[in-house]
C-alpha cells in the first residue's frame, strides 16, 4: 500500500435536516431538528409505542426523474441523488471508467421493496409481486445503481456493519485509492428504513426514545435524561481521490482523509463492549495510518446516539485514548438533529466533519438539557470556534454485531 494522500473533491448529502449538504450544513450550525411526528394511518394503526422520525426533508423520488425513481429502493433513491450532488460538486470529474470506483455502504438495504412485495404477494398472488424485487431490495442494488449511472468499472463494493457500515466503506475507499485500485471513489452510504417493523423492534429493545410529545428535542446526546435514539434516513457521499489525481484536474479540495480504522468488540450483537476497547483500537488505527498523535486531535463527531449505555461507554473508549485531555475536545454529537441514519448515518458525518474542518467550527449539540456526569464531553449548544493552524478531526461509528470504524481527516 503507498502513502497516497487521499483528499475529498465533492460532498452530497440528503438528510432530515437538508435537501443537500450545504442546506443540511448551515441548519445544523442554526440548531435545527429533522425529528417530525409520523403521519401516516399505520402508526395508529399497529399501535406503535413511538410515533415520530427524522424523515428526510426532501423526498428522493420529488429530485429523480419518474421512470429512474420508479426502479429503485428509496435507499437507492437516496443515494443517487447525493452522489449526483457530490459528482456535480466535485466538477464530474473525466476519469477513465476502469480507474472509477464505488465503496458504498447501507445497515438494512430495500427494506420497503421486501415487505411492500411481502403484502403483494399474500394479498394479490405471486404473478403481481414486480420483477424488480429481488434487484431493488438487495443490499448492494445502490453501490450497483451507482457504478451503473457512473460507468464505474474499477469496482462497485458494498460493506454492510449496521451503524458503522458507511464510515467503514470510507476506510475502505482509503485503501483501495492507496492501493491504486483507482484514482477517483465515490464513496458513502444510504438507509430508508422507517418503517413499522424496524420501529416496533428498535421499540422492542428499548433503543428508541419515547418522547412522543416532544419528537423535537427526543434526541439528546450526552444530556443526563436522554432516552434512546431517533431513527433518521437519509444519504451521504463523498467523491475522494488520490491529492496527485484531484490537483492534475484543478480540483478544489475540502479535506483529506488521512486514516482509518475498524476493529470488532466480540463482545454481543446489539450492546458495544462497555470498557470500549474496540472502539479505541479502532481511534488508534485511525490515527495510526494518519501518522498523528491523540495530542493532534482537534475535533470529534461522536457516535453519540443519546442511548443510556452507549454514550458512557463512547466517553469511556475515548477516554482511554486521550487521557483527560478529551474533556478539552470540541464535541459534536449530531445526532441530536438528524436523527441517526444506521448505515447512512456515518457517511453524514464525515460530511460535517470535513466541512467543519473548512470553516473551523465544531456545530453545536442541540437539546442538550442537564449534562451526565458519565459522559463529561466539551459538548455545546453552540458551534464551536476550532482555531486557527492545522485541524485533525475524527469521526466515529458502531454498530450492532460489535463493528467499529472511525475516520481521520485533516484540513488543507
Amino acid at each position: 500500500m503507498s502513502n497516497s494522500r487521499i483528499v475529498v473533491t465533492g460532498i452530497g448529502a440528503s438528510s432530515p435536516i437538508g435537501g443537500t449538504a450545504p442546506e443540511s450544513w448551515d441548519a445544523l450550525l442554526a440548531g435545527a431538528s429533522g425529528t417530525r411526528t409520523l403521519e401516516y394511518d399505520w402508526v395508529e394503526q399497529y399501535n406503535l409505542p413511538v410515533t415520530f422520525a427524522a424523515q428526510a426533508a426532501v423526498r428522493p423520488d420529488t429530485v429523480l426523474e419518474r421512470p429512474v425513481a420508479k426502479r429503485l429502493d428509496p435507499s437507492s433513491q437516496f443515494a443517487l441523488v447525493a452522489a449526483l450532488e457530490a459528482w456535480a460538486d466535485a466538477g464530474s470529474p473525466d476519469v477513465d471508467p476502469e480507474r472509477l470506483g464505488v465503496d458504498f455502504a447501507t445497515g438494512i438495504g430495500g427494506l420497503w421493496t421486501l415487505l411492500d412485495a411481502w403484502d403483494t404477494l399474500r394479498e394479490k398472488g405471486p404473478r403481481r409481486v414486480l420483477p424488480m424485487t429481488v434487484p431493488m431490495l438487495m443490499p448492494n442494488a445502490a453501490a450497483g445503481n451507482l457504478s451503473l449511472h457512473f460507468g464505474a468499472r474499477a469496482y462497485a463494493r458494498t460493506v454492510a456493519s449496521a451503524c458503522a457500515s458507511s464510515t467503514e466503506s470510507i476506510v475502505n475507499a482509503i485503501e483501495h485509492l492507496r492501493d491504486g485500485l483507482a484514482d477517483v471513489v465515490i464513496a458513502g452510504g444510504t438507509e430508508s428504513v422507517i418503517h413499522p417493523v424496524t420501529l416496533a423492534s428498535f421499540s422492542s429493545m428499548q433503543a428508541l426514545s419515547r418522547r412522543n410529545d416532544s419528537p423535537e428535542t427526543a434526541s439528546r446526546p450526552g444530556a443526563i435524561d436522554r432516552d434512546g435514539f431517533v431513527m433518521g434516513e437519509g444519504a451521504g457521499v463523498l467523491i475522494l481521490e488520490t491529492e496527485e489525481h484531484a490537483k492534475a484536474r484543478g480540483a478544489k479540495i475540502y479535506a483529506a482523509v488521512v486514516g482509518g480504522g475498524v476493529t470488532a468488540d466480540s463482545y454481543h450483537i446489539t450492546a458495544n463492549d462497555p470498557e470500549g476497547t474496540g472502539a479505541a483500537r479502532a481511534v488508534r488505527a485511525a490515527l495510526d495510518m494518519a501518522g498523528a498523535s491523540p495530542e493532534d486531535v482537534t475535533h470529534i463527531n461522536a457516535h453519540l446516539t443519546s442511548t443510556p449505555v452507549g454514550d458512557p461507554n463512547e466517553y469511556t473508549a475515548l477516554h482511554s485514548v486521550f487521557g483527560d485531555r478529551v474533556r478539552e475536545i470540541p464535541v459534536s454529537g449530531t445526532k441530536a438533529s438528524t436523527g441517526h441514519l444506521l448505515g447512512g448515518t456515518g457517511a453524514l458525518e464525515a460530511i460535517f466533519t470535513v466541512l467543519a474542518l473548512r470553516d473551523r467550527v465544531a456545530p453545536p449539540t442541540i437539546n442538550m438539557t442537564e449534562p451526565d456526569p458519565a459522559v463529561p464531553f466539551r459538548l455545546s449548544v453552540e458551534p464551536q470556534d476550532l482555531g486557527s493552524g492545522d485541524q485533525l478531526a475524527i469521526s466515529n461509528s458502531f454498530g450492532f454485531g460489535g463493528h467499529n470504524a472511525v475516520a481521520a481527516f485533516a484540513s488543507v
